[in-house]
């Protein structure tokens, strides 16, 4: 059953599991899949580039809630606990994170996959980002691991800042982050740098953390104000409208020549205004969830067993994705390919409609992680237990 937000909740509760966020975690990987495999049917929109942010903003909720959380409950120790602090995150991150990350590039690597074999050291230190900023290309299949780099390079400082700041502090520290982000999306778009160092640089997303971290406050020290900022799905439809007419705007205004040659159509909206309006979304969407949807359709979404699962699973559907099927990478000898093409010369009838080959994408998809999640994830994730909060 949904957790919903007591408003007489004491100051600092329990760190119990938020059952709708399983469902956001759904919606999210669906509209990055939905984009990926999508993107040559006639949709040019940023669908995909919004789940992530979600993602972002997600994150910022749940790791500054944690962090906040033990800080609150090792203070007492010698030096506030920051051994066991620090101790107790960065193992918990490992096993959730690393095992099937790392896998996943031996495996590539063995199989010899182009952009796995000539930058391995990148993704393996979780530098993909920084590739592509600094050499200004794409990586091909790996592309979409940009985002697991930022939340890493998140995952480095972020902890010790949390630590070290005073506690009144943290929202004004997470209004500088957004403040931060926005400024640097402004300066790299002014100085005509290529639109997506913009977009894949860890400084650059903060301000969808800054937002996660500011809910995170309100939920532990502030829940009256969270009751009532989240009570109602307004602001929703709200920033959801605005997401509409930024993206508008884009399509309208003059597109700024990119000097590398990238394709798509980009300027100050897309550049700079498009990840915090999507960010927006996002905070006021989680909220929502947190305190609990109550709409029967909005309720059923993201609480049916299906969203749950794929929810949960949904690290390993967004890792192995892009492996399966990309419409800008994937050659037409790629091994899933070659399958499909067997199989809808035994059964013309699947060439009649995309549907059946986006069902098989998402199906082999679906297998994938669910072999993840059964063979490495949750017998790992099992091992959190030991290093609680």
């Amino acid at each position: 059953m949904q957790s919903s937000v007591p408003l007489t909740a004491p100051a600092r509760p329990a760190l119990n599991h938020l059952l709708q966020l399983d469902g956001i975690r759904f919606v999210a990987v669906g509209l990055v899949l939905f984009d990926h495999w999508m993107a040559e049917r006639g949709l040019e929109l940023p669908l995909g580039a919004l789940g992530v942010t979600i993602f972002f903003v997600l994150s910022g909720f749940l790791i500054t809630r944690i962090l906040l959380s033990s800080k609150d409950k090792l203070s007492h120790q010698p030096n506030g606990g920051l051994g066991k602090y620090l101790k107790t995150f960065y193992i918990r991150r490992t096993l959730r994170i690393f095992p099937i990350y790392y896998i996943t590039l031996f495996v590539l690597y063995v199989v010899n996959e182009p952009p796995v074999r000539r930058t391995i050291g990148w993704l393996a230190l979780y530098a993909t980002n920084i590739y592509m900023a600094y050499y200004t290309t794409w990586m091909g299949t790996v592309d979409h691991l940009w985002s697991l780099a930022v939340e890493e390079q998140v995952y480095l400082f972020f902890p010790l800042l949390l630590f070290f700041v005073p506690r009144r502090w943290v929202p004004l520290t997470a209004l500088l982050m957004i403040l931060g982000a926005v400024a640097m999306r402004y300066v790299l778009y002014r100085a005509r740098m290529p639109w997506f160092i913009g977009y894949v640089t860890m400084p650059a997303c903060l301000d969808s953390f800054g937002l996660g971290a500011i809910m995170a406050y309100w939920w532990l020290y502030q829940r009256e104000r969270f009751g009532r900022v989240f009570r109602h799905s307004v602001w929703i439809w709200v920033f959801i409208a605005l997401f509409a007419l930024v993206i508008y705007l884009t399509k309208i205004l003059p597109a700024i020549p990119d000097s590398t040659g990238l394709p798509g159509h980009h300027n100050i909206m897309s550049d700079v205004w498009e990840r915090l309006v999507a960010s927006l979304i996002g905070f006021f969407l989680i909220g929502r969830a947190v305190v609990g949807f109550t709409n029967p359709a909005m309720k059923w979404l993201l609480e049916n067993p299906v969203s749950q699962y794929m929810g949960r699973i949904s690290y390993g559907l967004y890792l192995f994705h892009n492996f399966v099927f990309n419409v800008y990478h994937t050659p037409p000898t790629h091994i899933t390919l070659r399958i499909w093409r067997r199989a809808s010369d035994l059964l013309p009838f699947l060439n009649s409609s995309y549907f059946f080959q986006f069902s098989y994408f998402l199906t082999l998809t679906i297998l994938l992680a669910t072999v993840s999640w059964y063979l490495i994830e949750k017998p790992i994730n099992n091992l959190k237990d030991r290093y609680a909060y």
